[in-house]
């Protein structure tokens, strides 16, 4: 038996899993999801989504990091421009306010699964300690700039649940007050 073909294949089969149960989440939500519907919509046998991640859930969650890592990787990259923190926040804004839910959907569909499962809470908190460490590091030299006397990890909980919030809001349809409130944060970080 050639192994590396072996890699190869599972390596495959495991992406088209997580692929497809990132769409499933984002389509669906959690409650439409059945490991025949992943397996189908992956084109792969549905014994392999147990033999491969063990449960479901931990195909979700391990779906929530990857998805994670590829945002991260971006904000960091953003972040370390040497670009003003106004343009940074503006960007940033930008992604948040983008008509893409996907990762919204998949990151609040997680954490309401977490809610009832402590196996998964540990996996979903170490994916917000991620987010957590990029805004630390984002925010720690603005913060003296614009002159917050809040405390540093203060500030990225305001933030983080800010961001959450209106994530929340978005998916519910609630759209009211988030342009007014970003173009005031926008005139005060400006002033």
């Amino acid at each position: 038996m050639d192994v590396a073909k072996v890699s190869t294949a599972r390596s495959a089969a495991e992406e088209a899993l997580l692929d497809a149960a990132e769409r499933v989440l984002v389509d669906a939500g959690y409650t439409g999801i059945t490991t025949r519907r992943l397996a189908e919509e992956a084109g792969v046998n549905h014994g392999l989504v147990h033999y491969y991640f063990g449960s479901v859930e931990n195909l979700l969650v391990r779906t929530l990091e990857r998805f994670t890592e590829r945002l991260i990787t971006r904000q960091r990259e953003m972040y370390a421009t040497e670009m003003p923190f106004l343009e940074k926040w503006r960007t940033a804004m930008r992604y948040l306010m983008s008509e893409d839910f996907a990762y919204e959907k998949v990151w609040l569909e997680l954490q309401a699964l977490a809610w009832n499962r402590p196996e998964l809470q540990e996996r979903v908190d170490h994916v917000n300690a991620e987010w957590r460490a990029v805004l630390l590091e984002a925010f720690a030299e603005p913060r003296k700039h614009y002159g917050i006397e809040m405390p540093l990890e203060a500030l990225v909980s305001l933030v983080m649940t800010f961001n959450e919030g209106i994530m929340l809001e978005r998916l519910s349809g609630v759209t009211k007050g988030h342009q007014q409130l970003l173009e005031w944060i926008d005139r005060w970080l400006s002033s």
